[in-house]
């Protein structure tokens, strides 16, 4: 379980399956909350004592990630810049 207030955990945590608390009110990334890995708690001890709890029975691997997260951006990336034409610029 990794606790945080950082988008980019977020989608790491998310990424590998592993359960992720955010301490945020709201995130950027909500596939990461929609896919079920990621979790938004208030920033008080009481709220991330009882998330951690309601956590500890989540198993890594219980989710996939969301489509296309699949660690092949830069080919896709390669591929359309490879297929683009290019105009010198003077």
């Amino acid at each position: 379980m990794v606790i945080t207030d950082s988008g980019g955990i977020q989608e790491e945590t998310c990424y590998l399956n592993v359960p992720c608390l955010t301490i945020r009110p709201n995130t950027v990334r909500p596939v990461t909350i929609q896919s079920g890995t990621n979790l938004l708690v208030d920033n008080n001890r009481q709220a991330i004592l009882q998330a951690v709890n309601a956590t500890q029975g989540s198993t890594k691997g219980n989710h996939q990630p969301p489509e296309l997260w699949d660690g092949k951006a830069s080919q896709r990336i390669v591929q359309v810049l490879q297929n683009q034409t290019y105009k010198k610029i003077i």
